[in-house]
């Protein structure tokens, strides 16, 4: 196919490619990855650095089997042959099936031609392991297969954790050393146009499913480079997806997508890992069709399901500190860009103040998510965060601005066990005197845990009808009538 240089020669194994290494970094990122390097050790000369270097190799708990480390070896020795065989200018111009093909072939061809004891099994494995290197992420690969992984957390490059339905479990996956998960976390890194160095020792990626990444290494990690994948499913949840989960009855997603559809103002809070983006995307899925929505968030994340939406990403600063693009410029600029409702994927600071009088003038059905453990905690959090805009605002009049801006706060809560459920539905009614009002629709009250060790309980509906219905019933939408009679409703999980 023209895809590998006519003078390569396999190298014979255990036997260095330096002479190729050179060739291999002049390859593009997102064919072909920098052929991995062997640390070699310096000579120890001192009994006191002699010391430091063994407690720097004592073995881990996990400890690795001879054969598992030969495997490794021979994994960085074809790896390295590979780069040496490619043919630079052809690979570029070939379509990316046809080159996974024949990358395929060849490291098949290498493996053969190693003198070890391969079974097939482990031959099997070890082009896969091949192909991921090359092509992938490297270990992540299989966990990024697994749809049952929510989270990915890399505590250190032996040391990787997952969380599988809401329980968080210790992988056997692991880098094969700390150089080997830096040149992963500046791959996944650069792909987004964003860097990672002593300067600037923590980045905010995204993977091409719309994973969100974030990564931190020395000297501000001190057991060497971490990251943190938060995965999102290739096909977005739908509410009837979370009630199925039990995330809450059917009576409150019936008020929810009425009061989306009626273009209220939407606040969701909760805590890390709680749910507010799955369940800011399945909302979006009630906005109509023909109206424009603009997305703005630090890490772009949201996977809303409508053709009509444009979406804005911030962006840090550079190595000169110049060139940041900050939420609150976003906001500012997507004011000129004809919004009908404006989305923030996480306010957490002064752009608290523009979401809110973008919410009060004309921008009706606007959503955002917020930090906090309850409703009125996240009316709270707004002040401070409206506070922290550097204006001088009476806490009346800025407590007025919430209050006409905000119509529902919904409140989402990983429970124990980790299941994940919507704990109260909230609407906010105005002032009285200094204070907010408001009032709750729907509430979850646990009762225990079964034998799984998993919360569970029931949801009430407080039996009172929310100001916004006569909103949503002027809009033609029309609501059950015994829609928020008072009563207890259970989940099917």
């Amino acid at each position: 196919m023209g895809l590998f240089t006519r003078s390569a020669t396999v190298k014979a194994p255990g036997q260095p490619a330096a002479e190729a290494l050179p060739e291999a970094q002049k390859l593009p990122v997102d064919v072909i990855a920098t052929a991995p390097v062997i640390a070699t050790e310096r000579p120890v000369h001192s009994a006191a650095e002699a010391s430091r270097v063994a407690e720097s190799h004592v073995i881990p708990a996990a400890q690795l089997s001879e054969r598992h480390h030969y495997l490794q070896q021979l994994k960085v020795r074809i790896h390295q042959q590979l780069v040496e065989r490619l043919d630079v200018q052809n690979l570029r111009s070939l379509p990316p099936d046809t080159v996974r093909n024949e990358v395929r072939v060849l490291v098949r061809d290498l493996c053969q031609n190693e003198k070890g004891l391969l079974n097939s099994a482990d031959q099997e494995a070890l082009m896969d392991d091949v192909m991921n290197e090359t092509f992938g992420l490297g270990p992540l690969e299989t966990l990024l297969k697994d749809p049952t992984i929510s989270d990915i957390m890399v505590n250190r490059f032996d040391r990787i954790y997952v969380e599988k339905r809401g329980r968080i479990e210790l992988t056997e996956t692991r880098f094969r050393d700390n150089q080997h998960l830096r040149q992963i976390i500046d791959r996944i890194v650069g792909l987004v146009g964003r860097r990672i160095d002593e300067t600037c020792p923590m980045a905010d990626a995204r993977l091409g499913d719309g994973s969100r990444v974030n990564a931190i290494i020395p000297p501000l990690a001190l057991d060497g480079p971490a990251m943190s994948i938060r995965r999102f499913g290739s096909k977005p949840m739908q509410l009837e997806d979370l009630i199925r989960h039990g995330a809450f009855p059917a009576p409150v997603m019936d008020f929810l997508s009425a009061a989306v559809q009626s273009r209220a103002n939407v606040l969701i809070s909760g805590g890390t890992g709680s749910g507010k983006t799955t369940l800011l995307n399945c909302l979006s899925r009630y906005i109509p069709v023909d109206e424009r929505v603009i997305t703005i968030e630090d890490a772009a994340e949201l996977q809303l399901q409508q053709p009509h939406v444009v979406r804005l990403e911030t962006r840090p600063a550079n190595i000169e500190g110049k060139g940041e693009v900050a939420q609150r410029d976003l906001v500012k600029n997507c004011l000129r860009m004809r919004p009908d409702r404006i989305i923030i994927g996480e306010c957490r600071g002064a752009e608290a103040l523009d979401m809110l009088q973008a919410m009060n003038t004309g921008h009706d059905g606007s959503m955002t998510t917020v930090h906090a453990n309850n409703a009125r905690d996240a009316i709270a959090r707004l002040e401070v965060m409206i506070l922290m805009s550097g204006f001088d605002i009476p806490m009346r009049a800025l407590r007025t601005q919430i209050s006409s801006a905000v119509q529902i706060v919904v409140q989402a809560r990983r429970l124990t066990g980790g299941k994940r459920k919507v704990t109260s539905v909230t609407e906010i009614t105005g002032m009285e005197g200094e204070n907010i009002q408001m009032h709750d629709l729907f509430t979850y009250e646990q009762t225990g845990v079964d034998e799984k060790g998993c919360a569970t309980g029931f949801f009430n509906c407080a039996g009172i009808r929310p100001k916004c219905a006569d909103r949503i019933e002027s809009r033609g939408i029309r609501l059950p009538g015994d829609l928020f009679a008072r009563r207890r409703m259970d989940t099917n999980a």
